[in-house]
Protein backbone atom coordinates (compact mmCIF):
# COMPACT_ATOMS: atom_id res chain seq x y z
CA UNK A 1 0.00 0.00 0.00
CA UNK A 2 1.49 3.17 -1.03
CA UNK A 3 1.72 5.58 1.95
CA UNK A 4 0.91 3.06 4.68
CA UNK A 5 2.28 5.02 7.17
CA UNK A 6 0.65 8.25 6.67
CA UNK A 7 -2.54 6.27 5.99
CA UNK A 8 -2.45 4.76 9.75
CA UNK A 9 -1.55 7.88 11.42
CA UNK A 10 -4.95 9.18 9.47
CA UNK A 11 -6.95 6.85 10.74
CA UNK A 12 -5.74 6.38 14.55
CA UNK A 13 -5.71 10.48 14.20
CA UNK A 14 -9.41 9.91 12.95
CA UNK A 15 -10.83 7.11 14.99
CA UNK A 16 -9.55 9.36 17.86
CA UNK A 17 -11.37 12.58 17.31
CA UNK A 18 -14.57 10.66 16.70
CA UNK A 19 -14.29 8.57 19.83
CA UNK A 20 -13.02 12.00 21.87
CA UNK A 21 -16.26 13.87 19.86
CA UNK A 22 -18.30 10.96 21.57
CA UNK A 23 -17.39 11.09 24.77
CA UNK A 24 -17.25 15.24 24.48
CA UNK A 25 -21.36 15.13 23.45
CA UNK A 26 -22.07 12.66 26.66
CA UNK A 27 -19.98 15.00 29.08
CA UNK A 28 -22.56 17.57 27.23
CA UNK A 29 -25.42 16.26 28.40
CA UNK A 30 -24.53 14.88 31.60
CA UNK A 31 -22.66 17.88 32.99
CA UNK A 32 -24.66 21.19 31.20
CA UNK A 33 -27.58 19.77 30.53
CA UNK A 34 -30.00 17.19 32.33
CA UNK A 35 -28.72 13.55 31.77
CA UNK A 36 -30.08 11.21 29.55
CA UNK A 37 -33.58 9.68 30.10
CA UNK A 38 -36.90 8.53 27.71
CA UNK A 39 -39.96 10.79 29.58
CA UNK A 40 -40.77 13.26 27.16
CA UNK A 41 -38.86 16.15 28.86
CA UNK A 42 -35.05 17.56 27.87
CA UNK A 43 -33.06 14.39 29.01
CA UNK A 44 -35.05 12.59 25.86
CA UNK A 45 -34.24 15.50 24.17
CA UNK A 46 -30.49 14.80 24.99
CA UNK A 47 -30.63 11.35 23.16
CA UNK A 48 -30.86 13.47 19.95
CA UNK A 49 -27.05 15.04 19.74
CA UNK A 50 -25.40 12.16 21.38
CA UNK A 51 -26.99 9.45 18.75
CA UNK A 52 -26.03 11.49 15.85
CA UNK A 53 -22.50 12.14 16.87
CA UNK A 54 -22.51 8.62 17.99
CA UNK A 55 -23.61 6.48 15.34
CA UNK A 56 -25.15 9.38 12.16
CA UNK A 57 -21.25 11.11 12.27
CA UNK A 58 -18.97 8.70 14.01
CA UNK A 59 -19.93 5.11 12.83
CA UNK A 60 -21.13 6.06 9.54
CA UNK A 61 -17.37 7.71 9.30
CA UNK A 62 -16.54 4.37 10.21
CA UNK A 63 -18.32 2.49 7.58
CA UNK A 64 -17.09 4.31 4.89
CA UNK A 65 -13.20 4.03 4.82
CA UNK A 66 -13.70 0.07 6.26
CA UNK A 67 -12.50 -0.86 2.63
CA UNK A 68 -9.52 0.85 2.75
CA UNK A 69 -8.28 -0.95 5.87
CA UNK A 70 -5.72 -2.75 3.89
CA UNK A 71 -5.30 -5.68 6.43
CA UNK A 72 -9.15 -6.37 5.46
CA UNK A 73 -7.93 -6.50 1.84
CA UNK A 74 -7.12 -10.58 2.09
CA UNK A 75 -10.84 -10.85 3.31
CA UNK A 76 -13.70 -11.49 0.66
CA UNK A 77 -15.36 -8.50 -0.87
CA UNK A 78 -18.47 -10.18 0.14
CA UNK A 79 -17.40 -10.25 4.07
CA UNK A 80 -16.41 -6.80 4.13
CA UNK A 81 -19.91 -5.74 2.39
CA UNK A 82 -21.32 -7.22 5.27
CA UNK A 83 -19.74 -5.49 7.57
CA UNK A 84 -20.33 -1.99 5.49
CA UNK A 85 -23.78 -2.91 5.26
CA UNK A 86 -23.71 -3.89 9.37
CA UNK A 87 -22.31 -0.22 10.31
CA UNK A 88 -24.42 1.80 7.97
CA UNK A 89 -27.36 -0.25 9.26
CA UNK A 90 -26.69 0.44 13.24
CA UNK A 91 -25.83 4.38 11.83
CA UNK A 92 -29.51 4.30 10.52
CA UNK A 93 -30.71 3.12 13.40
CA UNK A 94 -29.38 5.33 15.86
CA UNK A 95 -30.10 8.22 13.45
CA UNK A 96 -33.91 6.64 13.51
CA UNK A 97 -34.00 6.66 17.38
CA UNK A 98 -32.44 10.26 17.88
CA UNK A 99 -35.57 11.66 15.54
CA UNK A 100 -38.04 9.90 17.41
CA UNK A 101 -36.18 11.65 20.57
CA UNK A 102 -36.25 14.85 19.55
CA UNK A 103 -40.04 14.36 17.76
CA UNK A 104 -41.52 13.08 21.08
CA UNK A 105 -39.74 16.15 23.01
CA UNK A 106 -41.30 18.62 20.77
CA UNK A 107 -44.68 17.49 20.52
CA UNK A 108 -44.68 17.15 24.65
CA UNK A 109 -43.72 20.39 25.65
CA UNK A 110 -45.82 21.84 22.04
CA UNK A 111 -42.38 23.18 20.02
CA UNK A 112 -43.31 23.33 16.26
CA UNK A 113 -41.59 20.69 14.01
CA UNK A 114 -39.70 21.00 11.09
CA UNK A 115 -39.52 24.58 11.40
CA UNK A 116 -35.64 25.04 11.11
CA UNK A 117 -33.15 24.64 8.22
CA UNK A 118 -31.16 22.07 10.81
CA UNK A 119 -34.28 20.42 10.51
CA UNK A 120 -34.85 20.15 6.94
CA UNK A 121 -31.31 18.97 6.47
CA UNK A 122 -31.44 16.21 8.77
CA UNK A 123 -34.85 14.77 7.93
CA UNK A 124 -33.44 15.07 4.14
CA UNK A 125 -30.02 12.91 4.97
CA UNK A 126 -31.91 10.34 7.09
CA UNK A 127 -34.46 9.71 4.28
CA UNK A 128 -31.79 9.65 1.52
CA UNK A 129 -29.40 7.65 3.74
CA UNK A 130 -32.17 5.16 4.12
CA UNK A 131 -32.74 5.06 0.20
CA UNK A 132 -28.58 4.37 0.21
CA UNK A 133 -28.69 1.67 2.58
CA UNK A 134 -31.96 0.08 0.80
CA UNK A 135 -30.29 0.66 -2.80
CA UNK A 136 -26.90 -0.46 -1.75
CA UNK A 137 -28.45 -4.00 -0.27
CA UNK A 138 -30.48 -4.54 -2.93
CA UNK A 139 -27.80 -4.06 -5.80
CA UNK A 140 -24.52 -4.52 -4.28
CA UNK A 141 -25.19 -6.92 -1.58
CA UNK A 142 -27.67 -9.54 -2.93
CA UNK A 143 -26.47 -11.37 -5.74
CA UNK A 144 -29.25 -10.85 -8.31
CA UNK A 145 -28.06 -7.21 -10.02
CA UNK A 146 -26.43 -7.84 -13.14
CA UNK A 147 -22.13 -6.56 -13.32
CA UNK A 148 -23.51 -3.71 -16.00
CA UNK A 149 -25.79 -2.30 -13.39
CA UNK A 150 -23.39 -2.54 -10.23
CA UNK A 151 -21.01 -0.93 -12.19
CA UNK A 152 -23.29 2.03 -13.75
CA UNK A 153 -24.24 2.58 -9.93
CA UNK A 154 -20.39 2.28 -8.31
CA UNK A 155 -19.90 5.92 -8.94
CA UNK A 156 -23.17 7.48 -7.69
CA UNK A 157 -23.50 5.38 -4.76
CA UNK A 158 -20.15 6.57 -3.43
CA UNK A 159 -20.72 10.11 -4.13
CA UNK A 160 -23.96 9.78 -2.89
CA UNK A 161 -22.84 8.00 -0.04
CA UNK A 162 -19.82 10.77 0.97
CA UNK A 163 -22.53 13.94 0.50
CA UNK A 164 -24.74 12.83 2.98
CA UNK A 165 -21.75 12.25 5.34
CA UNK A 166 -21.43 15.70 4.46
CA UNK A 167 -25.00 16.97 4.50
CA UNK A 168 -24.79 15.16 8.16
CA UNK A 169 -21.80 17.05 9.58
CA UNK A 170 -23.74 20.49 8.34
CA UNK A 171 -26.77 19.45 9.91
CA UNK A 172 -25.22 18.31 13.59
CA UNK A 173 -23.23 21.65 13.11
CA UNK A 174 -26.45 23.98 12.97
CA UNK A 175 -27.77 21.66 15.56
CA UNK A 176 -25.55 21.88 18.42
CA UNK A 177 -25.53 25.79 17.32
CA UNK A 178 -29.02 26.11 17.58
CA UNK A 179 -29.75 24.75 20.87
CA UNK A 180 -26.92 26.84 22.21
CA UNK A 181 -28.73 29.43 21.35
CA UNK A 182 -32.16 28.51 22.64
CA UNK A 183 -30.33 27.41 25.94
CA UNK A 184 -28.40 30.31 26.87
CA UNK A 185 -29.06 33.61 27.18
CA UNK A 186 -25.23 34.62 27.22
CA UNK A 187 -24.04 32.72 24.23
CA UNK A 188 -21.77 35.63 22.99
CA UNK A 189 -20.39 35.89 26.12
CA UNK A 190 -18.31 32.69 25.81
CA UNK A 191 -19.61 31.07 28.78
CA UNK A 192 -17.62 27.25 29.54
CA UNK A 193 -20.27 25.57 27.62
CA UNK A 194 -20.36 27.48 24.76
CA UNK A 195 -16.50 26.75 24.71
CA UNK A 196 -16.87 23.43 24.97
CA UNK A 197 -19.62 22.73 22.45
CA UNK A 198 -17.72 24.63 20.17
CA UNK A 199 -14.97 22.18 20.55
CA UNK A 200 -17.06 19.80 20.11
CA UNK A 201 -18.18 21.01 16.52
CA UNK A 202 -14.38 20.92 15.54
CA UNK A 203 -14.11 17.68 16.54
CA UNK A 204 -16.61 16.87 14.30
CA UNK A 205 -15.42 19.35 11.50
CA UNK A 206 -11.82 17.46 11.73
CA UNK A 207 -12.88 14.09 11.55
CA UNK A 208 -15.00 14.52 9.31
CA UNK A 209 -12.27 16.33 6.79
CA UNK A 210 -10.29 12.93 7.49
CA UNK A 211 -12.83 10.76 6.44
CA UNK A 212 -13.18 12.09 3.81
CA UNK A 213 -9.75 12.75 2.66
CA UNK A 214 -9.22 8.96 2.73
CA UNK A 215 -11.76 7.67 1.02
CA UNK A 216 -10.95 9.92 -1.56
CA UNK A 217 -7.88 9.10 -2.24
CA UNK A 218 -7.55 6.35 -5.29
CA UNK A 219 -3.75 4.83 -4.40
CA UNK A 220 -5.40 3.90 -1.12
CA UNK A 221 -8.53 2.11 -2.73
CA UNK A 222 -9.21 -1.50 -1.98
CA UNK A 223 -7.30 -3.62 -5.09
CA UNK A 224 -9.69 -5.77 -7.34
CA UNK A 225 -9.71 -9.48 -5.83
CA UNK A 226 -8.35 -12.14 -7.69
CA UNK A 227 -10.21 -14.64 -10.33
CA UNK A 228 -9.90 -17.72 -8.01
CA UNK A 229 -11.35 -16.08 -5.22
CA UNK A 230 -14.70 -16.36 -2.78
CA UNK A 231 -18.13 -17.49 -5.59
CA UNK A 232 -21.18 -15.81 -5.35
CA UNK A 233 -23.84 -17.53 -3.69
CA UNK A 234 -26.08 -18.13 -7.25
CA UNK A 235 -23.09 -19.33 -8.90
CA UNK A 236 -22.30 -16.71 -11.02
CA UNK A 237 -19.04 -15.14 -11.41
CA UNK A 238 -16.21 -14.69 -8.75
CA UNK A 239 -16.88 -12.03 -6.29
CA UNK A 240 -15.20 -8.61 -6.58
CA UNK A 241 -14.08 -9.61 -9.68
CA UNK A 242 -14.35 -6.54 -12.62
CA UNK A 243 -15.59 -6.80 -15.95
CA UNK A 244 -12.82 -6.51 -17.78
CA UNK A 245 -10.65 -9.26 -15.99
CA UNK A 246 -14.05 -11.40 -16.62
CA UNK A 247 -13.78 -10.64 -20.27
CA UNK A 248 -9.97 -11.74 -19.73
CA UNK A 249 -10.22 -14.31 -18.78
CA UNK A 250 -12.98 -15.58 -21.14
CA UNK A 251 -10.75 -14.56 -24.17
CA UNK A 252 -8.13 -16.52 -23.08
CA UNK A 253 -10.10 -19.42 -22.34
CA UNK A 254 -11.15 -19.56 -26.11
CA UNK A 255 -7.61 -19.67 -27.35
CA UNK A 256 -6.81 -22.19 -24.95
CA UNK A 257 -9.38 -24.35 -26.86
CA UNK A 258 -8.64 -22.95 -30.17
CA UNK A 259 -5.46 -24.55 -29.46
CA UNK A 260 -5.70 -27.40 -27.88
CA UNK A 261 -3.92 -29.80 -29.72
CA UNK A 262 -0.72 -27.45 -30.69
CA UNK A 263 1.88 -27.41 -27.66
CA UNK A 264 3.31 -23.92 -28.76
CA UNK A 265 -0.46 -22.76 -28.38
CA UNK A 266 -1.06 -23.71 -25.22
CA UNK A 267 2.55 -22.35 -23.45
CA UNK A 268 1.86 -18.88 -25.37
CA UNK A 269 -2.06 -19.35 -23.72
CA UNK A 270 -0.35 -20.20 -20.54
CA UNK A 271 1.17 -16.66 -20.76
CA UNK A 272 -1.41 -14.75 -21.77
CA UNK A 273 -3.59 -16.17 -18.59
CA UNK A 274 -0.95 -15.27 -16.38
CA UNK A 275 -0.66 -11.80 -17.63
CA UNK A 276 -4.49 -11.53 -17.49
CA UNK A 277 -4.96 -13.18 -13.48
CA UNK A 278 -1.64 -9.89 -12.67
CA UNK A 279 -3.50 -7.09 -13.89
CA UNK A 280 -6.33 -8.59 -11.40
CA UNK A 281 -4.44 -7.83 -8.95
Amino acid sequence: MEGYRRFLALLVSALLLGFVAVVCSLVWVFRYREGLGWDGGAAEFNWHPVLVVTGFVFIQGIAIIVYRLPWTWKCSKLLMKFIHAGLNTIAMILAIVSMVAVFEYHNARNIPNMYSLHSWIGLTAVIFYSLQLFLGFAVFLLPFAPVPLRAALMPIHVYSGLLIFVAVIASALMGITEKLLFSLSAYSESPPEAIFVNCLGLLIVTFGALILWMASRPHWKRPPEESAKVQRPNGGAPEGVEAESTMTDCSNADRSDAGFNSDAARKRNFKLDEAGQRSTM
